[in-house]
């Protein structure tokens, strides 16, 4: 009878044990799905326009760095990346004078070649455009027909040469000139 009783206790321990088990996984799921519907009002109650307020003030902060202080408010990734090439030696600045004396300083990797150049010339005056407003479209296609790049007298005509392969280092001038035509 002992026995009887022993093996019924342990029977209803287990039993037990499991109910308890599947309860406490009942209230653990629960609590989960609580916790994400909280994540998710969360989320929902930031509306788009202040989460873009808190995004700026945190990039004016990391602006405020000695490394990006000579970047602009609006900084773009992009211009972020080419500032730390440059701080470890990986782009180089070339300043492209214009003809109406304006130096562009456009960063490009050392590696580049004279189309690399004219591609982060576009993205200079593009970005330049969009902070100052002005011109809305500009024909690239007109431009390089029209202009040309010259450094040291020498016309960078081949968009496939490097820059170094015609001398060109960081923070060495190259001009943009009017093409003469042709009679």
């Amino acid at each position: 009878m002992d026995e009887l009783k022993e093996e019924t206790l342990k029977n209803v321990d287990v039993a037990d044990f499991a109910e308890k088990i599947v309860v406490d996984e009942i209230k653990e799921e629960e609590e989960e799905e609580e916790e994400e519907e909280e994540e998710d009002e969360d989320e929902e109650a930031l509306p788009h326009s202040e989460f873009l307020d808190i995004f700026e003030e945190g990039l004016a902060l990391i602006v405020q760095d000695p490394l990006l202080c000579d970047l602009p408010i609006q900084v773009t990734l992009e211009e972020v990346n080419s500032q730390v090439a440059l701080e470890y030696g990986q782009a180089m600045t070339v300043r492209v004078c214009k003809p109406d004396g304006e130096v562009m300083p456009i960063v490009v990797v050392q590696s580049a070649t004279v189309l690399d150049l004219k591609k982060a010339i576009r993205r200079y005056m593009e970005l330049k455009q969009q902070r100052e407003g002005g011109v809305k479209h500009i024909s690239w296609k007109y431009v390089w027909r029209t202009f040309l790049l010259v450094f040291n007298g020498e016309k960078l005509e081949d968009d496939e040469r490097k820059l170094k392969d015609y001398g060109i280092r960081n923070r060495d001038e190259v001009t943009f000139l009017k093409k003469l035509k042709k009679r």
